[in-house]
């Protein structure tokens, strides 16, 4: 007898070591000239067969709370920065003092800043704390946990702007140039400007990043002076105001119509009640639109861009645009009564009433990617022909 494995033996290695690889359930996959290093995907499971949507006229609102809104948080209250400032070192406790002093300014944190390269392009990062920094955040990311337990594990949080911009992926491990991998464990619209995400304290302490350069500051917004802060760090400073909107002039908002399409049985009757309000937009727009957004109501959000109810509207559209459509005396971003004839007000602001490019244009304002225009348009004409 040979000592070498029968044949049959090599085989039942083999079937074991893919099994062993499959219970894994992982790949890696590597891309040339990409950020991308790897990536881990869960085995693909055979799905079902799909079945048919159901019709508009059998998905009827629902106007209750959504329950599982910030589910988990400790119900932090946030105090997002007004003014983000780099110093040029690191910021004693004396100027701290002076910053806390300025009038208007209710709150002062330091933190840590730096910038990482993945395949040479540069992302300017802080390095945080979680548990101090939650409150700094807008509301919606303060009251994710997926997102504090992330920095806490040593992963990174990416800024939902620069997801888009640099093409990451979430849940893929990127290569610092000279440096560890980072995995992209997920994305926030975290509001500070020039910011590409965050990283925990002890991970930007082991990158290198420079200790307590960065000063963000609250107050009420509009409020804070920028030439205060310059006085206080120095002419070096890099100084943000991240509440420019607030200190912009005002311009007029149209007034939100006064409306009131009552409290329509079914979706189909709630988007034709609402397009009634914007003469010449189809109820076929209104409704692709809420197919897009949250299946009419069955994905309510937040977004990752913080985008909040049916119809995914950002707060401070809404406030602008959002109307009271059941007559009961509040206008209410999750109720669908409110938010589809809120979509056909801010819609015919942008002219969608008009139709053709006009129409396209003020889609486009509802989301900005033309490949979503598209999109809508043609599952709008769908339901026109359904419908007809």
């Amino acid at each position: 007898m040979s000592g070498l494995p029968t044949f049959r033996a090599v085989m039942l290695m083999v079937i074991a070591v893919l099994a062993v690889t499959a219970a894994a359930g992982g790949i890696v996959v590597f891309l040339d000239g990409d950020l991308l290093k790897t990536a881990q995907e869960p085995v693909r499971r055979p799905t079902r067969q799909p079945t048919a949507a159901p019709r508009l006229d059998q998905l009827v609102p629902h106007a209750e709370p959504v329950k599982d809104f910030g589910a988990g948080g400790p119900g932090v209250t946030s105090t997002p920065p007004r003014v983000l400032a780099i110093a040029p070192s690191a910021v004693p406790k004396q100027t701290r003092l002076k910053l806390g002093e300025l009038k208007h300014v209710q709150k002062v944190t330091v933190v840590d800043a730096g910038a990482v390269k993945v395949s040479g392009t540069a992302l300017n990062l802080l390095a945080v704390d979680p548990a101090h920094f939650r409150s700094w955040t807008p509301q919606p990311v303060a009251d994710q946990p997926a997102v504090w337990s992330a920095l806490a594990r040593g992963e990174l949080v990416a800024d939902a702007s620069a997801i888009s911009r640099f093409g990451m992926i979430l849940g893929a491990m990127y290569q610092v140039d000279g440096g560890p991998t980072l995995r992209v464990a997920a994305s926030a619209p975290l509001g500070l400007r020039g910011v590409d995400g965050l990283v925990g304290a002890d991970l930007g302490r082991s990158l290198g990043f420079a200790p307590g350069v960065a000063v963000l500051l609250h107050g009420k917004p509009g409020t804070i002076s920028e030439s205060g802060v310059r006085k206080v760090l120095g002419k070096d400073a890099q100084v943000v105001m991240l509440d420019s909107a607030a200190r912009a002039p005002k311009r007029d908002q149209p007034s939100p119509q006064t409306v009131n399409v009552g409290r329509p049985g079914s979706y189909l009757e709630l988007y034709k009640a609402s397009a009634t309000r914007c003469p010449g937009l189809s109820w076929t727009v209104l409704a692709a639109i809420g197919q897009v957004e949250s299946s009419h109501g069955r994905n309510n959000g937040p977004s990752s861009a913080g985008a909040l109810g049916p119809m995914q509207f950002m707060p401070a559209t809404w406030k602008a645009y959002g109307v009271d459509g059941d007559g009961d005396g509040k206008a209410d971003i999750w109720s669908p009564y409110d938010a589809v004839p809120g979509a056909a007000n801010y819609l015919c602001a942008n002219g969608a009433g008009k139709g053709g490019e006009k129409l396209r244009k003020a889609i486009w304002f509802y989301n900005h990617s033309w490949d979503y225009v598209n999109k809508v348009m043609g599952i709008a004409e769908a339901y026109a022909r359904t419908y007809a």
